[in-house]
């Protein structure tokens, strides 16, 4: 009895991991945005979606795990001569999505060297037809020529490119040392002609300045002139009619004249100063005003006997020197009609 029971224990054993492994392989549960083909006896027959899925075991043959989502793979860098010889090392990063199972599955063996190896070559067919500078500068275009080829070559299998980057390209030592230098000379250029512009901007600037300032100064002379001219305009109107209003003796005016007398000499280089004729009656007015003489007419003079004295040299004509005279009248010598004429004609006083 105890070799059956043990032999029945091992039946029953026996069973039950069979059905385990078969249950196991029957019940197949599939996350989200991933996939799994099925082979029933060799051939492909359905692919599981997510979610649980039940297959026939030991007919059905589920494949490996098939990622739908977008993916990026970085390329190493791929030596790529331009147009102009330069060799240059570009790396490259593609993003793509798995779109049919089945094509990724069975159209290729492994997509992702594929596409590398197509990336590398198409890159290498763009990057032929452009220099250096355009390959520095058009990174645009170059995404979008790699983009249309690895789209048009993945579509058969399964698979879309929805991006092409070109992550980094870099030349040569001595290519980049001649950049660097071409840059710093720009750069120098650059710098020089916004130097000159800044300088010519200022010097118009401070010219404009210079320029209002004058007209402003000028019209401020011509406005101050102007009102000055009008102030002395209406001070000598005003000193003219209070002078005839209130008929000034001729007193008054004489003794302005003497006041006037030592400003005139107090001028800057003034060695002497006329004395009109009309000063000779006004310093007699004055005299008369305080003496109280009133005036007396001259003697004629007598006629000049023949003497042993030289004749008087005539007035006119030729500067005569005439003998010192008062300021009380009767005081001289000379004739009333020599006074007068002495009167009349400008005196000099050193």
């Amino acid at each position: 009895m105890t070799d059956i029971a043990l032999a029945l224990l091992a039946v029953v054993i026996a069973g039950v991991l069979v059905l385990g492994i078969t249950v196991m392989r029957s019940v197949w549960i599939i996350p989200q945005a991933r996939a799994r083909n099925v082979e029933r006896l060799g051939r492909y027959h359905r692919t599981l979606e997510p979610g649980i899925s039940f297959v026939v075991p030991f007919v059905d043959r589920v494949k490996p795990l098939i990622d739908l989502r977008e993916q990026v793979v970085s390329f190493k860098a791929q030596p790529v001569i331009t147009e102009d010889n330069v060799v240059v090392h570009i790396d490259t990063v593609l993003f793509f999505q798995v779109t049919d199972p089945r094509a990724a599955d069975y159209e290729i063996v492994n997509y992702i060297k594929a596409i590398e190896q197509l990336t590398a070559t198409t890159l290498r067919n763009v990057i032929g037809t452009l220099d250096l500078e355009e390959t520095l500068t058009s990174r645009d275009r170059i995404n979008t020529a790699l983009r249309g080829v690895l789209d048009d070559a993945s579509g058969k299998w399964g698979i879309r490119v929805t991006r092409v980057e070109i992550k980094a390209i870099d030349p040569p030592v001595t290519i980049k040392d001649a950049m660097e230098k071409q840059m710093r000379a720009e750069r120098e250029r650059r710098a020089t002609i916004l130097t000159a512009e800044g300088v010519r901007q200022s010097k118009i600037l401070t010219a404009e300045g210079e320029k209002q300032a004058a007209i402003l100064k000028a019209e401020g002379s011509k406005q101050s002139a102007i009102l000055e001219a009008e102030g002395q305009a209406i001070a000598v109107e005003r000193v003219f009619r209070s002078v005839h209003e209130n008929d000034a003796d001729p007193k008054l005016l004489a003794y302005q004249y003497l006041q006037m007398l030592p400003k005139l000499a107090q001028g800057e280089g003034s060695t002497f100063f006329v004395v009109p004729s009309e000063m000779t009656a006004a310093l007699q007015s004055f005299a008369r005003a305080f003496t109280g003489a009133a005036p007396a007419e001259q003697p004629a003079r007598p006629p000049m006997e023949t003497t042993g004295r030289a004749p008087q040299p005539e007035l006119d004509g030729a500067e005569t020197h005439t003998p010192p005279y008062e300021l009380a009248p009767g005081s001289s010598d000379l004739a009333p009609s020599d006074q007068a004429r002495v009167r009349d004609a400008p005196s000099r006083v050193p």
